[in-house]
């Protein structure tokens, strides 16, 4: 992973070579961990159907977002602008603000909780989920810092 191919506004990634630097290259991870809690969700049976709606909104939404951006930057559309950074940035703090406010974290918890059967994995995909978003989101920043 390059960091310093990362931090400049001109050598945006692009193609494939998204894969291949730091934040970036975290689209993946989040998408594949991001779909696994969709599915854990989608299948488990949970008494409360209210807590199951918010825990499915946010991780579709996060799924999307970053299949979305990660379809984007390979495409090029960036084209090496710095606004792209900051459209990136907003994008990182929406999925955060999904994922991180402590009601989002109450809720998914109950949500977690609840569910039949798929309590430990389920538990252990958020986590790596969530995580993967707020590294994510710090390596956003410090590009978005220097651009």
């Amino acid at each position: 992973l390059t960091m310093s191919s990362a931090t400049s506004t001109a050598s945006l990634p692009s193609g494939l070579n998204v894969l291949t630097t730091f934040p970036d290259v975290l689209f993946i991870p989040e998408i594949i961990f991001g779909g696994l809690v969709w599915i854990l969700v989608a299948s488990s049976r949970v008494q409360l159907p209210m807590l199951q709606g918010w825990v499915m909104f946010v991780s579709v939404f996060c799924f999307i977002t970053s299949t979305t951006l990660l379809c984007l930057y390979i495409c090029g559309v960036h084209g090496g602008s710095s606004s792209w950074i900051t459209l990136v940035s907003g994008c990182d703090n929406c999925l955060l603000c999904c994922c991180c406010t402590p009601e989002s974290l109450y809720h998914i918890n109950q949500a977690i909780k609840v569910a039949d059967g798929v309590f430990f994995p389920l538990q252990v995909f958020a986590f790596v989920a969530t995580l993967l978003y707020v590294i994510h989101k710090v390596g956003s920043l410090l590009r978005w810092k220097s651009s």
